[in-house]
C-alpha cells in the first residue's frame, strides 16, 4: 500500500508568502485526488505549536488551507515536533493500514518535511518525494528557491537504507 502524507499545509504557516505556493497547492490537490482515485490514503499532518504560540491547536491558523481539498475519509495526524513521525500515531496509522511506500509533499522543506523524509528513511519506508509538491520561505541565508532544489537534490543523493529515495514532479505520478 502506498500513502500520500501531506505536512503542514496549514492556514498560519501560509502568512508569510511561500515559494510557489499557489502551484504547490495545486499540485497537493491533483495527487490527492489521485490517491483516493487509487483507493490509497491521504494523510493531512497539522503542527500543534501551542508550546510556541504558533499554529495553536484549534485556532484558525491551525486549520488546513481551505485551498486544499479535504476529504471525510482522510486521516489526521497531530504533531508537536518537525518529524512527524515524533510522538504521534503515524507510524501505528501506516502500519494498521500496511502502507510500505510514502509520497511526501508540503510544508516547509527545510524543517518539517526534510525530518520526515528522514523519519521515514530511517523506518525503512520506501519514498518518493515531490519535487515540485513541498515548499518553505527565504531564509537570512538563502532562498526559498535554493533550498528546495538543494533538498531535492540531497534527498536524491542520501545513502540508501533499504531503498533509495526518489524525487519526482507531481506529472510524473499522476500520468
Amino acid at each position: 500500500m502506498e500513502a500520500l502524507l501531506v505536512i503542514d499545509m496549514q492556514v498560519g504557516a501560509f502568512q508569510t508568502p511561500r515559494f510557489e505556493a499557489e502551484k504547490v497547492i495545486e499540485n497537493i490537490n491533483l495527487l490527492s485526488t489521485f490517491f483516493r482515485q487509487k483507493h490509497q490514503p491521504v494523510i493531512f499532518v497539522q503542527h500543534d505549536g501551542t508550546k510556541e504560540n504558533f499554529l495553536v491547536y484549534g485556532s484558525d491558523e491551525w486549520h488546513i488551507l481551505p485551498s486544499l481539498t479535504q476529504k471525510a475519509n482522510d486521516y489526521c495526524i497531530e504533531k508537536e515536533a518537525n518529524d512527524c513521525f515524533y510522538k504521534t500515531e503515524l507510524e501505528a496509522l501506516l502500519q494498521k493500514l500496511n502502507v510500505q511506500k510514502l509520497y511526501i509533499c508540503g510544508c516547509a522543506t527545510d524543517f518539517c518535511v526534510n525530518a520526515t523524509v528522514h523519519g521515514a528513511l530511517v523506518r525503512d519506508y520506501a519514498i518518493t518525494v515531490i519535487k515540485d509538491g513541498h515548499t518553505t520561505v527565504d531564509r537570512p541565508m538563502l532562498k526559498a528557491e535554493h533550498i528546495i532544489n538543494f533538498h531535492n537534490w540531497l534527498w536524491e543523493n542520501l545513502t540508501p537504507t533499504q531503498s533509495r529515495i526518489e524525487v519526482k514532479n507531481t506529472q510524473e505520478i499522476v500520468k
